[in-house]
C-alpha cells in the first residue's frame, strides 16, 4: 500500500493480491470529478508494473457505483472556454483506454446509479457483476452534451445497433436488461449475494497465473482492430515463451505433480 498515491476521492485497501477501490463521494452519488479521474489513473500507472496485485475490484460508496461526469466542474471550466472542456472530457478518456488495458483483471460491481462515466467504467472491466436494481444509461443526450468518450468503448462492449438506441434515447435500464445487452456478467439480488458472486469470481482469477492472464488478456483486446495474420504470429510468439517460461514451467509442473501451482497456493 505504501506504494500507492494518497487519495481523497478514492478509498484503497490491498487484500490478499487484490486491491480494492471505492469510489468515494458518496453525497453526489459517486459523480466523477476530475480529481477522481486524476486519482484513478494515478492509482492504474502505479499497479500497472506490480504483478503481486492481480485483480482490480472497483465499486462505489453509498449504494451508488457512479452517476457520471461531476457538473460542478464543467461549471468551473465554463469561464476558460472550449479548451478547458475538451482537456476535462479527454481526460476521462483517457482514463477509460488506461482501465480498460491495465494488465490486472478488472472488476466492477454496478450497484444504484451507473451512469454516464460510470456507464463507461463498466464497459472496460473484465468482469462485471451488477445488483438487479442498478439503473445504467446514458443522460448526455437529454442533457444537450455528447457521451463523447465512453462511446466507442459502448460499441466495443454492447455492439453498435444496441449503443445507438441507448445514447439516442438517454434510456435507463436495470441490471437485468443489462445482463441481457452483454454489457454485465451477473446480476445479484441483494448485496448479500454481490458480495458472494465478487468473493466466486475473484477466486477464480486468483487459480490463473498472473502474467498469463495480462499477456491473455492484451491479446484478447488486440484481437478486435489488428489484422489476423500478424496477430497469430505474435501470439505464437508468445506462447512459445510462456511455455518455457517461469509460470509455464511451474504450471505443467504442478498439472505432472497433482498439486495446485505457487501462484493458487
Amino acid at each position: 500500500m505504501s506504494l500507492l498515491p494518497s487519495c481523497q476521492t478514492l478509498l484503497l485497501e490491498s487484500r490478499d493480491g487484490v486491491l480494492f477501490i471505492t469510489l468515494n463521494r458518496p453525497e453526489c452519488r459517486n459523480a466523477m470529478s476530475l480529481e477522481m479521474v486524476a486519482e484513478l489513473r494515478a492509482v492504474l500507472a502505479a499497479v500497472n508494473e506490480r504483478r503481486s496485485i492481480r485483480a482490480l475490484v472497483l465499486q462505489g460508496a453509498g449504494g451508488h457505483f457512479c452517476a457520471g461526469g461531476d457538473l460542478k466542474d464543467m461549471a468551473g471550466a465554463r469561464a476558460r472556454g472550449n479548451a478547458a472542456y475538451r482537456e476535462l472530457n479527454r481526460a476521462f478518456g483517457a482514463l477509460l483506454e488506461e482501465a480498460q488495458k491495465v494488465p490486472q483483471v478488472l472488476v466492477c460491481v454496478l450497484q444504484g446509479a451507473v451512469l454516464g462515466g460510470g456507464f463507461g467504467l463498466a464497459c472496460v472491466s473484465d468482469i462485471a457483476i451488477a445488483e438487479h436494481s442498478a439503473q445504467f444509461g446514458m443522460p448526455e443526450t437529454s442533457l444537450g452534451l455528447l457521451p463523447a468518450q465512453i462511446a466507442p468503448f459502448v460499441v466495443r462492449r454492447i455492439g453498435l445497433t444496441q449503443a445507438r438506441r441507448l445514447a439516442l434515447t438517454a434510456a435507463r435500464f436495470d441490471g437485468e436488461q443489462a445482463r441481457q445487452l452483454g454489457l454485465v456478467h451477473f446480476v445479484e439480488n441483494d448485496a448479500t449475494a454481490l458480495q458472494e458472486r465478487l468473493e466466486q469470481q475473484v477466486a477464480q482469477v486468483l487459480r490463473c497465473a498472473p502474467g498469463a492472464n495480462a499477456q491473455t488478456k492484451a491479446l484478447l483486446l488486440a484481437s478486435v482492430d489488428q489484422p489476423l495474420g500478424p496477430l497469430l504470429d505474435q501470439a505464437a510468439d508468445d506462447f512459445a515463451q510462456a511455455v518455457g517460461g517461469e509460470e509455464g514451467t511451474e504450471g505443467t509442473l504442478a498439472f505432472v505433480q497433482k498439486r495446485q501451482p505457487s501462484w493458487a497456493g
